[in-house]
């Protein structure tokens, strides 16, 4: 697809942060979106994750219409209905007792590395000041959770970045709960990581993790920006490990689409912070919040969830079939629920130009991994189609491989 004036014209005027694809959305309904030539495709990415109830959704659109036409914003100087109705919504849900609202996942992170520290300081525990998180990470690219994330190469430039951060390697359970000491504040980690390539914990480290954390005294804080809300079967994603955190991180689907962010805490440890300490002008905007309130009601529906878990065990079915035929090519299949990453053998760039040509939209992480993040709206035919998409991806990849255009860097 060549591009078009929109194309054009934002190489003119937009900063270049972005490796976009060469195409224009225009609209989008369901599990569909169409681009600025007319052509449709299924959206197995949801804008990285923000969409799981899809495009348009009626019962989302009507709600947002509704508050849109009482008052759009208050400042956090107010008190906004919205904005408690949804916080009573997340705790009654599961997300711990108290929450605080922004605008991103960033900014959640931002908030609950603050947070933590405020929490050691007000008990006169100063020395207790380090973020300790996981090797692959990613928890955002504002100052302090981007010295949280454990990847050099995004660092590079930015420096010097906050001090008090460190990382450790998952794989060995016993050496990460190790590097939990005394100077650690708390264990920051993604219960599913997703920008690192959709990799999920051995069985039994969270709950090492919380028991190390309890021993030194650390707090422990579930990044689910892009786990949460749904995306694993639960709600939660830590409600499959069966371990309780003191501090989640929220953002991406928690409304649909619309920017917030949430910090959801322990009582005791979100009492840290007092007015003044941190704020936000934005965050719990009351459109955001009613978007947010339709959607965990939608999500928390046990019929909603239970479809769902049909929905993600067909998908791991079909694609697991899919490995089958092209086993030297898809060399596993990651994740869990509507949280999947193929690792494939070569680059996927070009079964990704093949699959967006085809009609199906996913994207690529961690250099070698395809990532697909549907909508929790779609069905079996659905699921099917994208397979078809992928599988035929891979047979034409092969045969450039074969021949001489496909790239291997």
């Amino acid at each position: 697809m060549h591009p078009d004036s929109y194309q054009e014209q934002a190489a003119h005027y937009l900063f270049n942060t972005y490796a976009r694809y060469a195409i224009t959305l225009m609209k989008g309904e369901g599990a569909f979106v169409w681009d600025s030539q007319g052509k449709k495709y299924l959206d197995f990415l949801c804008g990285i994750g923000c969409t799981p109830l899809g495009h348009c959704h009626p019962a989302l659109t009507q709600a947002v219409i509704e508050q849109v036409k009482k008052i759009w914003h208050t400042s956090n100087l107010y008190y906004s209905p919205p904005n408690i109705e949804l916080a009573q919504c997340l705790v009654e849900a599961g997300g711990l007792d108290k929450v605080f609202f922004c605008n991103s996942g960033a900014e959640a992170n931002e908030a609950a590395i603050k947070l933590v520290r405020k929490y050691h300081w007000r008990r006169g525990d100063k020395h207790k000041n380090v973020i300790l998180s996981a090797a692959h990470s990613f928890h955002g690219r504002t100052f302090g959770a981007l010295a949280a994330t454990a990847k050099p190469e995004i660092h590079e430039g930015f420096g010097p970045l906050p001090q008090g951060f460190k990382y450790q390697s998952w794989q060995d359970t016993d050496a990460f709960c190790q590097a939990i000491d005394d100077s650690v504040a708390a264990v920051m980690l993604e219960p599913i990581q997703g920008e690192g390539g959709i990799h999920i914990p051995a069985p039994g480290f969270l709950k090492a993790v919380r028991a190390a954390c309890e021993k030194q005294g650390a707090l422990l804080i579930f990044d689910e920006v892009q786990c949460g809300m749904g995306r694993t079967g639960e709600l939660f994603a830590y409600q499959h490990a069966g371990v309780i955190p003191d501090v989640i991180t929220l953002a991406k689907g928690i409304a649909n689409g619309l920017p917030l962010g949430a910090v959801c805490a322990k009582a005791d440890v979100a009492n840290a912070l007092k007015p003044g300490d941190h704020g936000t002008t934005f965050g719990g905007n009351p459109v955001s919040c009613v978007a947010a309130l339709a959607t965990i009601q939608i999500l928390k529906q046990p019929s909603f969830l239970a479809r769902l878990k049909q929905l993600s065990a067909y998908l791991a079915k079909q694609l697991h079939q899919l490995q089958k035929q092209h086993p030297d090519q898809l060399l596993a299949i990651r994740g869990t629920g509507m949280m999947i990453g193929l690792e494939l053998a070569s680059h996927p760039r070009e079964i990704l130009q093949q699959c967006q040509q085809a009609g199906l939209l996913a994207n690529i992480t961690a250099n070698h991994i395809l990532r697909l993040l549907p909508p929790f709206i779609i069905n079996e035919a659905d699921i099917d189609f994208a397979v078809n998409v992928i599988a035929d991806s891979l047979k034409k990849a092969i045969t450039l491989k074969d021949g001489v255009a496909y790239d291997k860097k």
